[in-house]
């Protein structure tokens, strides 16, 4: 804590009354000193006999060095983390293609209100210390545990693995690592990636990454190249909605003959 050192200073006749108000000397002052005219002080009621009393009240405030305490930032998803590696009391296994995870049912409950209702519920999984999982890859799943342990991604997140892990966080309602996963597709969109991020736009309720998809494929040069990608056809058959929007959002206004017989289409 630092504290300026000051002065104060005033004429008084009796304790109670002020000739000169209260002066306060700070540390930049070019001198401490306060400067009374002699014509001033004749006049003034306060001058009997040649004499004149002065009150000086001082006070000093000084400089105090003390070391602040300094507060180490949260290690607590380091200890989670720590938990997760050496699984430690891990009684719950889950089986994800051929490899095998360990985890703690408390924390995924806590992390996962889709993990709390299977586990904790009246679900068959509440029963069991052995879980199959048929319908995600075993890198996805990992890095899912990551997540629920750690509150962080893979140091490198690619666009594939977003894609499977923004999937995973819909399934068992992890929002922020779906706000993750979806910010880095939308930032990362090419022509060969954007049917796919349509695609998982749309089915999961990506309404962001879907909006920059649509960017994306306003120029006619990324639209031919979207069309000859290998997600293309996926789009049209998994998604025809959006498909449709697609095409009422990229053909001229005054197409709308065209957007009619084109929409016909998928009826």
């Amino acid at each position: 804590m630092r504290r300026r050192k000051s002065r104060s200073i005033c004429l008084t006749r009796t304790e109670n009354r002020c000739l000169l108000p209260v002066r306060t000397f700070s540390r930049g002052d070019s001198r401490w000193c306060y400067d009374i005219r002699k014509a001033y002080l004749e006049g003034s009621e306060h001058l009997k006999d040649d004499c004149l009393t002065i009150r000086c009240d001082v006070t000093v405030m000084k400089e105090i060095h003390g070391e602040e305490a300094m507060v180490p930032p949260s290690d607590l998803h380091q200890h989670l983390g720590d938990l997760l590696k050496n699984q430690d009391a891990a009684y719950l296994t889950f089986q994800v293609g051929a490899q095998r995870f360990s985890a703690h049912r408390c924390v995924l409950a806590a992390r996962s209100s889709v993990f709390k209702a299977e586990l904790l519920g009246a679900m068959e999984e509440s029963s069991s210390g052995h879980i199959e999982i048929c319908d995600m890859e075993a890198d996805a799943f990992k890095s899912l545990l990551h997540f629920i342990y750690t509150d962080s991604v893979p140091p490198v997140l690619d666009v594939v693995m977003a894609g499977h892990l923004l999937v995973a966080a819909d399934r068992y309602n992890i929002g922020r690592l779906k706000q993750i996963c979806e910010d880095k597709m939308g930032n990362n969109i090419d022509a060969n990636m954007v049917a796919t991020s349509l695609a998982l736009a749309e089915q999961h309720g990506c309404h962001g990454l879907k909006e920059a998809c649509f960017q994306f494929l306003a120029s006619p040069s990324n639209l031919e190249a979207m069309m000859a990608s290998e997600g293309y056809e996926h789009l049209k058959s998994s998604c025809p909605s959006v498909f449709k929007e697609l095409i009422a959002r990229v053909l001229p206004a005054e197409w709308n003959a065209a957007k009619d017989i084109v929409m016909t289409m998928w009826k």
